[in-house]
């Protein structure tokens, strides 16, 4: 991969697994400086030791994105560290069952804290800095989820739309202050996303979408980020979906 963000510096949120860690190494293997946030330490730090050994550089800073104290000191100790950032990915998000028969509103707002006020938190924090710098890209993992909803999905899809929705507002916001804000949407993606589902049969089906054959890698995403960022500065991919080839779902 060539070094077109050889000089910029990322902080991945999610990055312990999956999109987060595959993005987190493709940041690096274009040039970025990478700082990456996630509750799971012992993973960041083993990410770090990739990246290094890679010839990169990284930071990991464990927290919980839910926690807006641990959301802004990641975008903090990245410019502590750093002195800037100039790309922002929210990767952090989790799956649960969520429908409104017999429904737990804890599971709700569980989804909700993490999909879309975890991203609230990070953005908030980062686009001062990305004013004061005068350049900044901001790209959100959502899903294709976020278009379309479902009996067991209303809680999941519900916050992948809040999330399409706001990111949109913010690109029309910061867009004439060249910070460009996307929303990246992968469709069935090869991730760990189900693994923590409560419910044993929306766990069950979600393993398997998420690994059948054609299933999206995460690395496919990874690369599709850095390909929106090496774009021209007048040039802002808005909204981009990626989905297995064999998926001709609408």
């Amino acid at each position: 991969m060539s070094k077109t963000l050889e000089g910029k510096v990322a902080l991945v949120t999610g990055a312990s697994s999956g999109i987060g860690e595959a993005t987190a190494l493709c940041l690096a293997e274009a040039g970025a400086t990478v700082a990456m946030s996630a509750r799971r330490a012992e993973r960041l730090a083993g990410l770090v030791e990739k990246i290094e050994a890679l010839g990169g550089k990284a930071l990991a800073i464990p927290g919980d994105m839910a926690v807006e104290a641990d959301a802004r000191r990641a975008v903090a100790e990245t410019v502590a560290a750093f002195g800037r950032i100039d790309i922002l990915v929210n990767s952090a998000g989790v799956m649960q069952a969520g429908g409104i028969e017999n429904c737990d509103t804890e599971t709700y707002r569980q989804v909700m804290d993490i999909n879309l006020m975890g991203t609230v938190y990070t953005c908030a924090e980062a686009v001062p800095h990305m004013l004061e710098q005068g350049v900044g890209d901001i790209i959100t993992i959502s899903s294709l989820a976020g278009r379309k909803g479902g009996p067991m999905t209303s809680a999941y899809s519900a916050s992948k739309h809040a999330v399409n929705f706001m990111t949109d507002g913010m690109r029309q916001e910061l867009g004439g202050k060249n910070i460009r804000v996307c929303t990246l949407m992968p469709g069935a993606t090869e991730t760990e996303v189900g693994d923590s589902i409560k419910d044993p049969n929306w766990r069950t089906a979600i393993q398997k979408h998420v690994t059948k054959e054609g299933a999206v890698k995460p690395r496919d995403i990874g690369e599709t980020l850095v390909f929106m960022l090496s774009m021209p500065r007048r040039t802002n991919i808005s909204e981009i979906t990626v989905r297995p080839t064999i998926d001709t779902s609408a």
